[in-house]
Parts: C-alpha cells; sequence; structure tokens
C-alpha cells in the first residue's frame, strides 16, 4: 500500500498532472500491472462499489462493465441459457460463477463495453482471467487474483494492461468532498444499499412481485447508484440489459435503455445467431455487423461496406418479425433512479417486455403512473430512495 500515486494522466492528456492520494493513512488500492489513468480509477472505485454491494446484498459473484463512470452492464453469477451464451460470444461450458458474471455483465451491450474497465466482487479465478483477456478492454479491479489468472492478464495488451487489486475490507469514511471550480463540496457519502427489505411498498393492483424480480430489482437499484443520473436501466435473469445514463429527461433515458434492451433480446433470434459472418472476423467486428443487421434505413454507402463482413448477404428481419420476437419476452424490470413524472416512461417499457418497476415515488403524478402500470398488468415498487449519482 502506498500514500499516493502518480497517473499518467487526468482527464485528458493535456491535463498532465494527476495524483490520487489519502489525506490520512494508505491507498487501499494496490497496482499489480500498468499505469492506470485518472479516468480509470473513477470507473475503478465507482465499479468495485458497485460488484461489492451486489455480492453482500445478494450473495452471488458480481460483475460489472464499466465505461465513462457509468456501467453498461452488470451481472450475478447464475447460468445462461444457451441462447444468452451465444449472444454473448461465450461457450458456457467451463465457466465458473464469477466467470459467468463477467460474460453476462460485457454481454449487456457490447459495443459500449468496447475498452471497458471490468470490476469483479471476488478472487479472479482462471476461467475470469481467459475471458478477459480475449476481449478489448483497458483494466480490471477486484479483491485479489488467482496466480495463473494474474500471469494470463499480465501478458493482456502487450504487458501494459491495468491491474488494481483492492482490499476488500476498506471502508471510506462518511463523509465525502470534491473541488470544483476551486470550490469544495462535503456531502455525507451515499451510504444507503438496496436490499430485499425495501421491496414492500407494492402499490399497483398486481401484488405479485417474484423473488427473481425482487433479485433484478435489487441489481437495478444498486446499478442505478453508481450511474450518472438521470439514469433508468432494464434488468432481466440476473442481469443489466439497457441502461440509459446522463440525459437531462427521463424519457429519454427510458428509450435509450429501451433501445438497448431490444437489441439484446434481438441478438438471440436465431437468425442474428446465424447470420453468415467471414472466417476470422473479429469479436468487435462482428458486433458492429449485428448492430447495423438491426438497424433500420442504413444508406447505400453504409450499406456496402456493412456487407463485407459476410460471406453473402444476410436476409433481414422486418419490423414485424422484430416485433414478434420482443413480444416474446417477458418479466423484465425496469429501474428508475427517480421519480418517473409523466406516465410516458411506463408506456416505452410495455414495449420492452417489462412486467415490474421499481423506483422512489414521490412524483404529484404517482396515480397517473400507477394507472397506467395497471392498465398493462405491471406490478410496481415505490422505494421512497432517490439514487442520484454525480
Amino acid at each position: 500500500m502506498q500514500e499516493n500515486l502518480t497517473l499518467r494522466y487526468g482527464c485528458n492528456p493535456h491535463q498532465a498532472e494527476a495524483t490520487v492520494f489519502m489525506r490520512d493513512g494508505t491507498l487501499p488500492i494496490t497496482v499489480l500491472n500498468g499505469t492506470p489513468g485518472y479516468i480509470n480509477l473513477l470507473d475503478a472505485l465507482n465499479s468495485w462499489q458497485l460488484v461489492r454491494e451486489l455480492r453482500t446484498t445478494l450473495g452471488l459473484p458480481a460483475a460489472a462493465s464499466f465505461k465513462h463512470v457509468s456501467p453498461a452492464g452488470t451481472a450475478v453469477g447464475i447460468p445462461m441459457s444457451d441462447a444468452t451464451a451465444a449472444a454473448h460470444f461465450v461457450n458456457k461450458e467451463g465457466l465458473s460463477p464469477l466467470a459467468t458474471a463477467y460474460a453476462r455483465a460485457r454481454g449487456a451491450d457490447r459495443l459500449s463495453s468496447f475498452g471497458d474497465w471490468a470490476a469483479l466482487s471476488d478472487i479472479v479465478d482462471v476461467p475470469t482471467a481467459r475471458l478477459i483477456r480475449r476481449e478489448v478492454s483497458d483494466g480490471v479491479i477486484a479483491p485479489g487474483f488467482e496466480p495463473e489468472a494474474l500471469a494470463i492478464l499480465r501478458k493482456k495488451k502487450g504487458g501494459a494492461y491495468r491491474i488494481v487489486q483492492i482490499d476488500a475490507e476498506y471502508e471510506p469514511p462518511a463523509i465525502e468532498t470534491r473541488d470544483v471550480f476551486g470550490i469544495t463540496f462535503s456531502q455525507e457519502r451515499n451510504r444507503s444499499i438496496p436490499r430485499p427489505p425495501d421491496l414492500v411498498d407494492v402499490v399497483t393492483a398486481n401484488k405479485d412481485i417474484s423473488d427473481d424480480a425482487k433479485r433484478d430489482m435489487i441489481i437495478a437499484l444498486i446499478s442505478l447508484k453508481y450511474t450518472q443520473s438521470n439514469s433508468v436501466c432494464y434488468v432481466y435473469d440476473g442481469q443489466l440489459i439497457g441502461v440509459g445514463a446522463g440525459q437531462q429527461s427521463r424519457i429519454h433515458c427510458t428509450r435509450l435503455a429501451g433501445d438497448k434492451a431490444d437489441n439484446w433480446m434481438l441478438r438471440h433470434h436465431p437468425r442474428v445467431q446465424s447470420l453468415p459472418f467471414r472466417d476470422k472476423i473479429r469479436r468487435a467486428e462482428r458486433d458492429n455487423g449485428i448492430d447495423q443487421y438491426l438497424l433500420d434505413g442504413l444508406t447505400a454507402v453504409e450499406e456496402a461496406h456493412w456487407l463485407q463482413s459476410f460471406t453473402h448477404p444476410p436476409v433481414r428481419l422486418s419490423r414485424a418479425e422484430k416485433r414478434e420476437w420482443l413480444d416474446g419476452f417477458n418479466g423484465v424490470v425496469l429501474g428508475s433512479d427517480a421519480f418517473f413524472p409523466f406516465r410516458d416512461s411506463v408506456d416505452r417499457a410495455s414495449q420492452s417486455g417489462v412486467q415490474y418497476i421499481v423506483q422512489p415515488g414521490g412524483s404529484v403524478r404517482d396515480d397517473v403512473v400507477i394507472e397506467a402500470c395497471d392498465a398493462y398488468g405491471m406490478g410496481m415498487v415505490l422505494t421512497g430512495t432517490r439514487l442520484f449519482h454525480h
């Protein structure tokens, strides 16, 4: 452990002077490989808190894929279906629970996860290290690494992959500060951790909130706690499948997250999973190819470039076929870091298989939002706790 750590640079390369340090004591992190930057460590410390709280609350290994101080994906280590494994480009045989959590987190939004920071709740094992090694990623934080797993990761990025070990027992002070424009802000750290007992205020006619839905609500709330606000996310089968972060309008968050969730669902379609990619196409190129396959209205130039990835032109899914496939999903959880001011987010959520909603409540139009949920047969829980994060 050390008292301070010199970074490559700050938010941008021209901000050359950058350091992290403790005002009292030593840093709870140790750099095992590479040289982290300012944004790397912001991602590392936020993502570590997220996976630690998921592990503590749900008792399952947890993983997060972070980009620009918000999660692109989070998940817990429960078994995957064959279709989900194929959508995530993994062979689920031989995966540990931690590796499964990482595969799910990385697979939530593979376009956004390109060049991510990974966070793992448990000591990194070999199956997890092997998955990380093959992805384009900036670094990883975990409470420890098996020797063989550490050796695998140290070879990544030509030996420059950033590996950070954190003291799992470290607890920060109750008060946190930050400087903006030479002015210091101080506040009590957000120590509220969403837990199943928080999910008791079911305000809709549908009171049946399944255990799986409660688990996914906790994943949603803890993910939102570490997502730049405004934020909304969709969670399904133990993993985040779409997040809308940092939007000024909540409906824009809901639409953005819903579009990502729809793409995740469509990646499970047999037509998508059998696209005729050329041999030796890299995963990132496959991700871009799938994304463009699911888009409507490519220009002629875009279409010509896109077709170069395939042995022959694939038959596109029609809008009707997409709608039919999406209508086959249900049981999705929608979470929001603050109240819904209008029913529009509920209407959008209904198009992406949402059956459950969790949010703080407190809007003057809560009754209108509840009425919308009842119209769709959704169950909604109000927690009373806002989870803004800036």
